[in-house]
């Protein structure tokens, strides 16, 4: 037990976000397959609360590129408040997202408010928050795992990606999920390697 959960501690720590992404493609059945790891996540009820929109087509990725941007240039022109940008500084984002076109997938991750169950009632999901969250923390370990780097997007608003991926209106757009292999030279700022200590984030009683 102590082994596995070192080993998968020691792997896990080699993962980071990056934002530059080599446009070499990844096969589809690898996406496959970390998509059905997240799908084992708990969830409300079972209810399994969650869509997966997977794109790799350049056209929506162009579209999804051009609308997200949008709403990126309004966040750093001040509708995110000086505070936040502050803290954005040192990771040295702004509004422009070229890998959004770059990197072979992106993986629009919806939460569902309501789904149709076996019977083919439109029912009512629980938890629906955390549930997807879980199953995201999933996904990305799962597509580490695989050797792929990703990076969390999450423009806001996102409603979007409702009309690009053709998602109903109680469907809530969480996560733009980009997913590749880090383009060459690709750096990650020293900012983001800063972990917390195991005393700073858990208190044991």
């Amino acid at each position: 037990m102590r082994a596995n959960a070192e080993a998968f501690h020691a792997s896990l720590r080699t993962r980071h976000t990056v934002r530059d992404f080599d446009s070499r493609p990844v096969p589809r059945d690898i996406i496959e397959t970390c998509l059905r790891t997240a799908g084992t996540a708990p969830n409300g009820a079972n209810h399994q609360p969650w869509h997966f929109c997977v794109i790799g087509d350049a056209v929506k990725k162009q579209q999804i590129r051009a609308a997200a941007e949008e709403e990126e240039r309004a966040f750093y022109a001040g509708k995110a408040g000086e505070e936040w940008l502050a803290a954005l500084r040192p990771l040295g984002t702004d509004a422009e997202k070229p890998f959004l076109e770059e990197a072979p997938w992106l993986i629009c991750i919806f939460g569902e408010r309501k789904s149709v169950s076996a019977d083919g009632v439109l029912r009512k999901n629980y938890y629906v928050p955390e549930s997807v969250s879980i199953a995201t923390g999933f996904l990305i370990a799962a597509l580490h795992q695989a050797g792929l780097a990703t990076l969390t997007h999450t423009p806001n608003p996102m409603g979007f990606l409702n009309e690009i991926c053709e998602r109903p209106a109680h469907d809530k757009a969480y996560i733009l999920l980009v997913v590749g292999y880090p383009k060459a030279g690709a750096t990650i700022p020293r900012h983001a390697i800063e972990k917390r200590p195991l005393d700073e984030i858990a208190t044991f009683y």
